[in-house]
Parts: structure tokens; C-alpha cells; sequence
């Protein structure tokens, strides 16, 4: 029932979409075993944290350059599109800095007909800045070093805000 009258793009933007959140979420989720176990986090776990952090912030910026370039915004979207994308250019900068030489080179992205209009960019961003808040949140407790912690969850107040600003 929640799909009726979506076209077969749409259910397969979903799928995609959904796709990725589920392997985001695996990825994110192995950390915990080791907590179950009582094995505390390190600073090697910090650091592949770290980059599937800016991993997501490289997503997240690119697919901001992108909608602005292609997407046809205007007015309000237009003006928070920019807002956000100085934001993401922004984090990754700050986890690129933290991580150093240690820092994943950017992968080249396809965001498929994900910023052919408002429309598309609108849903597709609420599911991206969706997925970067469940990832600060859920790795969390599983940082170890104080300055990480604390670079961690300044972004993730921002990644909050952005979810809410583009509902």
C-alpha cells in the first residue's frame, strides 16, 4: 500500500536507496559485537569510523554539487541546497584534517535521476541526511579518542538539522 502509484522508477530509486541504507547499516552495526563482547573501542576502530564517515560526507557534498548544477532549484530549495552543501564541504574538510594521511581518497558517485528535479532531490536528500544522523548516532559508542567524539557529534547536530530543514 505505501508504494501505490509510485512509477517503476520510483520503486527502484527506493530500492536503491534502500539498498544502500541496509549495507550503510551493516557496516555501522559490526562495531557492536565487539562491544557485546567487552572489547573496547580503539583508535584503529576510530579511524575506518572516521572514513566511512567521510565516505558519506564525500556522498553527501557531491550529490549537494550535483543538485545544484541539475536539479532545476529555486526559491527556498535552492537556497538550503547551498546552505547544506557548504555544510558537507565543510565536514569533510574537518574528518579529512582529523583522519590526516590516514584520510579514504573520494569515490566518483551516480546519483542516477536522484537530482533530475526538486522533486527527486528532495526525497533523495531527506534519505541521505537520514542515513549520515543514524551513522554519527550509531558509532557513537564506539569511539574511543575524546577529539573524535567531539568532531563526531558536531557534525552529527548538523547532519540532525539538515533533516529537518529539508523536511
Amino acid at each position: 500500500e505505501a508504494v501505490a502509484g509510485d512509477s517503476r522508477a520510483d520503486f527502484f530509486r527506493k530500492a536503491a536507496l534502500g539498498g544502500a541504507a541496509t549495507l550503510g547499516g551493516g557496516v555501522l552495526l559490526s562495531g557492536f559485537p565487539s562491544i557485546a563482547l567487552g572489547q573496547k573501542p580503539s583508535k584503529k576502530n576510530d579511524v575506518k569510523i572516521l572514513n566511512y564517515a567521510l565516505t558519506l560526507e564525500y556522498l553527501e557534498n557531491e550529490f549537494y554539487i550535483e543538485a545544484l548544477k541539475s536539479a532545476g532549484l529555486s526559491g527556498e530549495n535552492l537556497a538550503v541546497a547551498r546552505v547544506v552543501q557548504a555544510h558537507e564541504a565543510s565536514h569533510v574538510k574537518t574528518l579529512k584534517k582529523v583522519l590526516g594521511k590516514a584520510a579514504v581518497k573520494k569515490p566518483s558517485f551516480d546519483f542516477g535521476n536522484s537530482t533530475a528535479n526538486q522533486t527527486n532531490f528532495l526525497k533523495t536528500a531527506v534519505t541521505l541526511e537520514d542515513t549520515g544522523v543514524a551513522a554519527y548516532a550509531g558509532q557513537g559508542p564506539n569511539i574511543s579518542q575524546k577529539a573524535v567524539v567531539v568532531a563526531a557529534l558536531s557534525i552529527h547536530s548538523v547532519e540532525a538539522r539538515h533533516a529537518a530543514l529539508l523536511r
